[in-house]
């Protein structure tokens, strides 16, 4: 089995890389998406959240109000500790066990905004991170998730900066550029992998 630890900061296209790594063939286990699983009624990472933040990050029909959670948990760095600390270990958890279950065989993408934050590096063979410049993350982040610019800011603030991230990575994939060349960056990796 081949563990690839996928990262970027956000509005680097770290999903597009791997919803085209899965069109290659990948199994791709989304950090993100374990994530809203975990805030699910019912769940407990639900009821965690209530209790550290207070019942008005949930909507009148008890589900999260994701926006309001942002808004309070990115407000300062001691909250955003304390959203981590509640998030990150059931988040982990849960992606160790489904890549366990990932057949030999296979090449396993684990999708993980923070990876570097969360020293999830063992997890994963080798690392690939999404890069592009700042400014170019910020603008697309609000173009294309309509999020507000501070939130994005406040977000990126929270994350480890752009070097940190480079400074682990073991393939980088400049997504400054067109879809196209962002497809051949990403047949390129892809070819690399099964080299290895």
């Amino acid at each position: 089995m081949k563990r690839i630890g996928l990262t970027g900061g956000i509005g680097s296209g770290k999903s597009s890389v791997a919803s085209l790594l899965l069109e290659h063939g990948a199994i791709v286990i989304d950090a993100d998406a374990i994530a809203r699983e975990l805030v699910e009624p019912g769940q407990p990472a639900l009821d965690a959240l209530v209790a550290e933040f207070g019942p008005g990050v949930l909507t009148p029909v008890g589900t999260l109000s994701r926006g309001e959670l942002a808004k309070l948990a990115f407000s300062d760095p001691e909250a955003t500790k304390r959203l981590n600390a509640i998030m990150h270990p059931l988040i982990g958890e849960e992606s160790a066990r489904r890549i366990q279950a990932v057949p030999e065989s296979a090449v396993v993408v684990y999708d993980m905004p923070l990876l570097v934050e969360t020293n999830q590096r063992d997890l994963v063979d080798l690392v690939v991170v999404v890069d592009v410049p700042e400014q170019l993350q910020i603008e697309r982040a609000v173009s294309l998730r309509g999020l507000d610019q501070g939130d994005v800011e406040r977000r990126m603030q929270a994350q480890v900066s752009r070097d940190e991230r480079l400074a682990i990575a073991d393939y980088v994939i400049d997504n400054s550029g067109s879809l196209d060349e962002l497809k051949a960056s990403v047949a390129g990796l892809w070819a690399d992998l099964k080299l290895r």
